[in-house]
């Protein structure tokens, strides 16, 4: 009997409720004295089930965590659940009441589309994998709406579905894949099953090169709390060509319009730090139009600006100097403003946060962010702090 199966059972599920908040550093002591009382594999089960439970809450919540079963593949594949609730959503306003979710992995995506009231065909070929998302789904309440089958995904027919979501397998075993053609399956094979679908969405690496993006498909690239976690390929949206950025929470999206890109200006009073999803989606020119600014360098993601105009398209920071990247002068700098707390950011520079912290020594109660940059063509150290907009100056009303 495998893992899962000996964890379905009910004395199983009771142990399962009996180690969930166990202290890693108490599993030994804790494995002593279950395995007086149960088989040594059920206990030794259990316990590796909780540890994955316990970190799968940062992408499913608690609620469903202590629930779901998990793969330690899974754990660290899976699609965070806000950015799949998302997609899910927008699946449902492009009217679509059933997915073909090829690839569907421990199901995180499919309980997603379930949950927006799409029924759903999970296929995944590896037998463990498909048993937990079946085994997740039915945990969830939501068999009645997700079919797991045990398949090839590319010999399922999906002409029955009103869309194909595919989630191709981007590591291998020596670590993340950056060629799309060596995807499992290939996005070749993914792009072409969508071209066959009335509409699809294609889970891909956000770095992927621009070029290498269908002219038929929508790109969205997507970021959650301020970090990327993946780009979308639509198709049969009707926008082909389009390209937007979508930051969660909110959702709040900033849509491709094909400006030119900004232009150079020297270093005004206030910096903005563009999101990630903005940078990789190529739409660092549309976020700098909304705010009135230009680039420090015609090579670095870094917007300038004289006024302070909120976005949530970026992070803004007010600028107090100016200097030549120079480490005794910032440490001179830092050490006359008392300025224990140093964040350092760095674009365009060699130099490590960290070997900067060490060299500079902080010490004092004040706080400081540098940025290590170019400014045209220049090493440049800009150091300023975060910018107070009205509603953080004066709180959230």
């Amino acid at each position: 009997m495998n893992d899962l199966a000996l964890l379905l059972t009910s004395e199983g599920r009771a142990l399962l409720d009996e180690v969930r908040d166990t202290d890693p550093a108490q599993e030994l002591a804790v494995a002593t004295r279950l395995r007086r009382e149960h088989p040594a594999e059920l206990v030794s089960a259990a316990l590796g089930q909780a540890r994955l439970r316990q970190r799968a809450v940062a992408k499913f919540g608690a609620e469903d965590a202590r629930r779901m079963f998990f793969t330690p593949n899974g754990v660290e594949q899976s699609t965070r659940a806000s950015v799949a609730a998302y997609r899910a959503g927008r699946m449902r306003e492009l009217g679509v009441t059933s997915v073909a979710d090829l690839c569907c992995g421990i199901g995180g995506d499919a309980i997603a589309l379930a949950r927006a009231g799409i029924r759903v065909l999970a296929v995944d070929r590896d037998p463990r994998t498909a048993a937990t998302a079946r085994a997740n789904a039915e945990a969830l309440g939501l068999a009645g709406l997700i079919e797991v089958r045990e398949a090839d995904v590319t010999e399922v027919d999906t002409a029955g579905y009103d869309a194909v979501f595919v989630d191709p397998a981007r590591r291998g075993g020596r670590g993340r894949i950056f060629d799309p053609e060596a995807y499992s399956p290939p996005l070749s094979w993914a792009v072409a099953a969508a071209l066959g679908a009335p509409r699809a969405a294609l889970k891909i690496a956000p770095g992927i090169p621009h070029e290498a993006i269908p002219a038929e498909a929508e790109a969205e690239w997507i970021s959650d709390g301020g970090d990327v976690k993946e780009a979308v390929l639509w198709f049969g949206t009707g926008a082909p060509g389009a390209v937007r950025a979508t930051l969660l929470p909110g959702p709040r999206t900033l849509l491709g319009r094909g400006l030119p890109d900004p232009r150079v200006r020297p270093v005004g009073r206030y910096l903005y730090e563009p999101d990630g999803a903005v940078i990789r989606a190529h739409l660092v020119a549309e976020m700098a139009e909304e705010v009135g600014g230009g680039l420090v360098d015609e090579t670095i993601a870094y917007v300038t600006a004289d006024e302070l105009h909120p976005t949530p398209y970026a992070s803004a920071y007010e600028i107090t100097d100016r200097l030549p990247f120079n480490v005794k002068k910032l440490k001179a700098l830092l050490r006359e403003r008392e300025v224990g707390t140093l964040t350092v950011k760095k674009r365009g520079s060699a130099v490590e946060p960290e070997e900067l912290r060490r060299k500079v020594k902080p010490q004092g109660p004040g706080s400081a962010t540098v940025f290590l940059t170019r400014v045209a063509g220049a090493p440049t150290m800009l150091i300023g702090a975060p910018a107070q907009t009205p509603a953080t100056a004066g709180g959230a009303s």
